[in-house]
Parts: structure tokens; sequence; C-alpha cells
């Protein structure tokens, strides 16, 4: 009989092929989950068109899907400790793409509301479930960067979102842009098929065998036999409450990653759903307003991966700082009637240090807490962030309905970058002295 640590396993073994299926499927989730998130934003200025919104009602409008989305965070997140990750991922998927689907035969803005809000709770359900068991699978050498390339398919699901609502919104309206969210359910059969349970999980539950099975296909060449034992370093330990968030040190770094998160989300719903009827209002034609929120989820996507890949020889906390501080730049020099192609790029920069940083901190939740309470501590911070969520789009219709210069909003719209720059220097100081006390412990 042997015993099998299957953390250190997946650490020390290659990434293999039934890895990489992992990410292309979380990728995908993802992928339409991003599309159900930025598909309101392209619609809104058709919206205040068709129903007659003022901007702070369009910014209501838009905070009913982020309310789903931070109890479905708190929910989800929680639930799936207790009865896996894929099942979590499988009810999460289901519910916002039947409701976004649904969000399309929407009449007036009460019934849009409803849809969209429960399309917000699978969405904040899916998010930290999916980053949690990539995080498992993932080698700890490679872990920022797969979870960044899986979470990358947030980012393409807006630029598709930005590329259908060019070429559909202006011929057939807002509604078929939320009938196409029915296409994505066929992925399910798929979904259930393909996607393995968490091996820490099954371990925790003493499901030995499926577990075997599963680690058979990471390191095909262990010849596992009925007698060996798999187990997970993190398998055992706290429970998944809420107060386990803040034991062993954790309650300055835990805060700081919530005020991050708080920040960081309030600027991705804040840009994602204004800056289309912005540019708008600035003189730009719709299709190019468009394009800005293409350029702001390409930036995403390219930031996340970067951020990733830098993150895994730098450091995140480190790589995290720096990408706030240049979204706080950035941010501030879209109001300064930068010609077109430069407007692009700055939105694009902006893109890849709001969107991309929001994957980046994700990731660092992740490898702050150990595997028994990852999806809490996911579902938390996630949650938190979705209040920012809530307050963007809200905030962002009370401004522009105060008609101030262009400038000046950007400005204002800068600042919870540099909140979220400084939350995350404390958290590094923070971080890097509870590393030196365990070496020197351990020394």
């Amino acid at each position: 009989m042997r015993t099998i640590d299957v953390n250190e396993a997946i650490d020390n073994n290659p990434f293999g092929r039934f890895q990489w299926s992992v990410v292309a499927l979380c990728a995908l989730l993802l992928i339409v989950d991003g599309y159900d998130v930025f598909v309101a934003g392209t619609v809104l200025p058709t919206l205040i068109a068709e129903w007659g919104l003022t901007k702070p009602q369009a910014g209501a409008l838009q905070a009913w899907a982020l309310f789903g989305m931070m109890f479905g965070a708190l929910a989800f997140g929680s639930l799936a400790d207790r009865i896996g990750r894929k099942k979590g991922i499988a009810i999460s998927f289901v519910l916002f793409t039947a409701s976004t689907l649904l969000t399309g035969l929407a009449s007036s803005p009460d019934q849009f509301k409803i849809f969209r809000f429960i399309a917000g709770l699978g969405c904040g359900g899916l998010m930290p479930n999916a980053v949690a068991l990539m995080n498992e699978y993932a080698p700890k050498r490679l872990r920022s960067t797969i979870v960044a390339l899986m979470f990358s398919g947030y980012s393409v699901g807006g630029m598709v979102a930005a590329g259908l609502g060019i070429g559909m919104i202006p011929q057939y309206g807002w509604k078929p842009m939320f009938f196409i969210a029915a296409l994505p359910l066929l992925m399910l059969p798929l979904v259930l098929w393909k996607l393995p349970e968490s091996l820490g999980f099954l371990i925790r539950q003493g499901q030995q065998e499926k577990a075997r099975r599963i680690y058979a296909k990471i390191d095909p060449s262990a010849r596992l036999g009925n007698d060996d034992m798999l187990v997970f370093t993190e398998s055992k330990g706290a429970s998944a409450s809420v107060a386990e968030l803040f034991r062993h040190q954790r309650t300055l770094r835990t805060l700081m990653l919530w005020v991050a998160f708080f920040c960081c989300l309030l600027l991705v719903y804040l840009l994602s759903s204004w800056l289309p009827k912005v540019l708008q209002e600035a003189g730009y034609a719709e299709r190019a307003s468009l394009v800005s929120l293409f350029s702001l989820n390409f930036g995403g996507m390219v930031g996340a991966i970067a951020g990733g890949w830098l993150g895994d020889r730098f450091g995140l906390p480190k790589v995290v700082v720096g990408f706030f501080v240049a979204a706080a730049l950035s941010i501030a020099l879209i109001g300064f009637n930068l010609p077109a192609g430069l407007l692009f790029l700055t939105i694009f920069i902006a893109g890849a240090t709001t969107i991309g940083t929001q994957i980046l901190l994700y990731a660092s939740v992740a490898q702050l807490y150990n595997l028994s309470v990852r999806s809490t501590g996911l579902g938390w911070a996630s949650g938190v962030g979705r209040i920012g969520a809530i307050v963007g789009p809200t905030l962002g219709g009370v401004l522009l309905a105060q008609q101030l210069p262009l400038q000046q909003n950007f400005l204002i719209f800068a600042i919870p970058a540099a909140v979220s720059a400084l939350a995350m220097l404390v958290f590094a100081i923070s971080n890097a002295r509870r590393v030196d006390a365990v070496l020197l412990a351990a020394a």
C-alpha cells in the first residue's frame, strides 16, 4: 500500500494533456460568463433610447445583475466547498445561460431587472469555483499563469459581446444579443462529461476510487492499485467558515484584498457599463463606441496573461500594485480628448490593468487560502467585490447626470485604482513579512 500526496505530485509532474483540457473547459465557461456580463454594456445606449431611461435609472438597471453576482458568489462559493466544485459550476452555468436567454424576452425595465438578477446569481457562482478548481490542478510553479490564461476567457467573452454588438445592434436591435445565450447550453453535456471534480474534495469525502481514476489521468505512469491511498496535504483542517479567513495572521491581508476587489470591480463595471455611452456623447459614432468596449476587453485578456506570467516570476502582489498604478494613470488620461488611435490604446491599457488585474486578484486569493476554505475565500472576496461592481454603474449614472466635464469625470474614475494600489501595497508588505516569519521559524 502506497500513500501518494496529490498536491505534491501535481507540483512535480509535467503539466499534461488532461490538465490542459481542464484549462480549455474552464476558459470556455468563462467566455460564456464574460459575454453575459459585458453584453449589458453593449445594449445600454439602446435601452436608454427605447425605454426613455435617465442615466441614474440606467445605472440602477445594470446594478441588478451585479446584485445577483454578489449573492451568487457568496452562496455558491461556500456551497461548492460542501457539494463539490463540479456541481457548483454546472448549476451556476445553467442558471445564468437560461436567465440570459429569458432577458431577451423582457418587455419592460422591471422584467429586465428580474432576469438579470437571476443571471447574476449564476455568473457570481461560476467565477470563484472555476478559479478554485483550476488552481488545484495547476502546479505551483505555473499557477498564476495557468489561472490567468483560463480566466482570460472572461475577457474573450466581453470581446465577443462587443463584436456581435457592432454588427447586430444597429440592424436587429438589442434582444438577439440575449437570445444568443441559448447556444452555450449545448455545452452542458460536455461539461458534465469532461470536467473533473476537485481531487481534494473527493479525498475529503472518502471517494478514493473516483480520485484514483482522475489521478491516473494526471500521472498515467503511477499504476495505482486499489490499496493505494491518495492524500491532499491541504485536504484536512479548517472548516469552510468565513471566520477562518481571518485566522493564521491573515486578517490584514484578507481586508486589503477585499478593498482591492471592491475598487477593482467598481472600475471594471463602471467602464464596461458606461464607456460606450460616454464616448457616444463625446461625439464618437455608435460603432466606434463599441470598439472601445472591444479594446477594453482585449486589454483585459492581454493583461491577465502577461500579469500571470510576470506574477510567477516576480510575485503576484508586486505585479498587481504596478498594474493598479498604471490603471489610475490610463483611466485619468481617457478624458483628455485624445486622438482616436491613442484613445483606444489608452483604453486597452485601462482594460489590461483593471479587467486583467481582477483576474490576478482571484489568483492572489486562491494562493492565500488553503484548500478547505479556498472556495469560501474566493466567494467572499468576489462577493465584497460585487458590492463595488454594484456601486460602479450606479455611481457612473449619477456622476454623468451631473454633466461634469469629461476630463473631470475620468479623474474621479481613476481614484479607486489609486486606492487599490495602496491596499495591495499594504498586502504585499504584510505578505512578505509573513513569509519571512515562516522561513525564520523553519530555520
